[in-house]
């Protein structure tokens, strides 16, 4: 998303050149295969644990750090072959969208009117701000060594990335619309009306 916007501020005239449905399809499959590879090396990774004992997980699903404290062989080396791994996969895929962004941003200060620049910032706002949530979510689960964040915060963590931030979502994209921000302000206006008279 973040090499779409960037195509579509800084190249605006060459979009629909560079944006062929060819170069889409090939960017969602390049996701998929590669979502796909990490999950099945993560599985190969979980797969060499072994459970002796209670199997009851004190999380929302199953997740890393929890089968880890659960497993009873040692899993010092999985846990830092895992936490790197993960680590590599979201700061990797982090700094590829601030990349994008950085030269979005350049772009939108060179600019030649305020309107221009306002404009560009809003449709990237909102990109930005999911952005932001997904990714501070991820890397306190998963780019954090565990001696650092306790297992309750990891499960807080994970229900706000699992449930607050898919609910949050159509709202922080519908707020680009006039007509969204309109209704908004009026039941905002009707309900500060009734509350103070």
């Amino acid at each position: 998303m973040s090499f779409d916007r960037y195509v579509a501020i800084c190249q605006p005239l060459r979009y629909a050149a560079i944006m062929k449905p060819q170069l889409c399809i090939h960017l969602v499959v390049a996701t998929w295969v590669t979502g796909f590879t990490f999950l099945s090396y993560h599985l190969v990774i979980l797969s060499q644990l072994t459970f002796c004992s209670s199997n009851e997980i004190h999380h929302f699903f199953c997740d890393n750090s929890p089968l880890f404290k659960l497993s009873c062989s040692d899993t010092s080396m999985l846990w830092k072959t895992d936490s790197v791994f993960l680590s590599f996969v979201i700061l990797g895929s982090l700094y590829l969208t601030l990349a994008f962004y950085l030269c979005i941003l350049f772009c939108i200060l060179h600019l030649p009117t305020a309107s221009g620049r306002k404009k560009a910032f809003s449709v990237c706002s909102s990109h930005l701000t999911t952005l932001a949530m997904a990714y501070g979510s991820c890397i306190v689960l998963y780019a954090c060594p565990s001696e650092y964040v306790s297992l309750e915060t990891k499960s807080i963590v994970a229900l706000l990335n699992t449930v607050l931030y898919p609910f949050l979502n159509p709202f922080i994209y519908s707020l680009r619309n006039k007509t969204v921000i309109l209704a908004l302000n009026e039941a905002i206006a009707r309900t500060r009306a009734q509350l103070f008279p």
